[in-house]
């Protein structure tokens, strides 16, 4: 059995303060049993300014965000999803990298995983993203090896490119990690659909840890994030639901569940080849 935590805040502007506020989080977390603390996507800076990002955006090398989760991993003796950072990655176009880091129990970087697939949408007239404007996208799928289990990474939007996660569950991911920062619209509509599909689909359990609320931002557009942090597990049940409020969920996994999941439906064992459509 293994104890996770999904942390559930409402990141601001300020990295140095969401550090804090993380750091706190992570230690209650660790209080309550976890061996494994989950962060949602963009947990060191959340901001729809350019202009603030690239003044408090880091290298990753040199990122507070990143530095200081690899002391709490340590000291705690735990493994750590880092659900996302923004990063600077010197590109001559000037993009950020959405970058997923797990980080184990030696404080290391066992697994980085850039973003793949990027926000462009139009939610409303009045709500529109396009992340690949700030952001270049990834190219490659992430599988990590840990003694808990083998964790496939994502970030977010992944969510709706079930492939992808028919590939990581194929490769052997036993959990999948959906750290989000989704819209209230598209969060009301979709988010638990889509993350309990992937969970049936694959016969994993699905760790998605998210942003929720009204972000405060020193310059630039105010952003409003869905919360309802959800642990899934194989068989596609929600075994946690934060809500909206600002908190930790913790949940215990199986991974017995996994397995008996892909007995009873072994679908990820049932592809076939097919021609079409024209």
């Amino acid at each position: 059995m293994t104890r996770a935590a999904l942390l559930q805040f409402t990141a601001s502007d300020d990295p140095a303060q969401n550090v804090q506020t993380l750091r706190g989080m992570v230690r209650e977390a660790v209080a309550q049993g976890a061996e494994l603390v989950c962060t949602p996507e963009v947990s060191n800076c959340v901001s729809a300014s350019r202009a603030r990002q690239l003044e408090v955006l880091r290298h990753e090398a040199e990122d507070p965000m990143l530095a200081a989760m690899r002391d709490e991993a340590a000291g705690a003796g735990i493994w750590l999803s880092l659900g996302s950072i923004a990063v600077k990655t010197g590109d001559a176009d000037g993009r950020f990298a959405n970058r997923s880091l797990l980080i184990g129990p030696d404080g290391g970087v066992h697994a980085r995983y850039d973003k793949i697939h990027m926000f462009d949408v139009e939610v409303s007239e009045t709500e529109t993203y396009r992340e690949s404007a700030g952001y270049r996208p990834g190219d490659r799928a992430v599988l990590a090896e840990t003694p808990l289990g083998r964790l496939g990474l994502s970030i977010c939007y992944d969510v709706r490119f079930p492939h992808l996660y028919r590939a990581l569950a194929q490769a052997g991911a036993e959990i999948l990690l959906v750290p989000s920062a989704f819209s209230p619209v598209t969060g009301a509509a979709h988010w638990e659909t889509l993350l309990r599909a992937r969970a049936i689909e694959t016969g994993c359990y699905v760790l998605a840890a998210a942003q929720t609320g009204r972000h405060a931002a020193t310059e630039g557009r105010v952003r409003e994030t869905w919360g309802h942090s959800l642990a899934v597990d194989p068989w596609g049940a929600v075994i946690a639901d934060a809500g909206t409020a600002a908190g930790i969920c913790i949940v215990d996994l199986d991974m017995a569940e996994v397995a008996q999941a892909r007995r009873r439906v072994p679908s990820l064992a049932h592809d076939r080849t097919y021609e079409g459509p024209a």
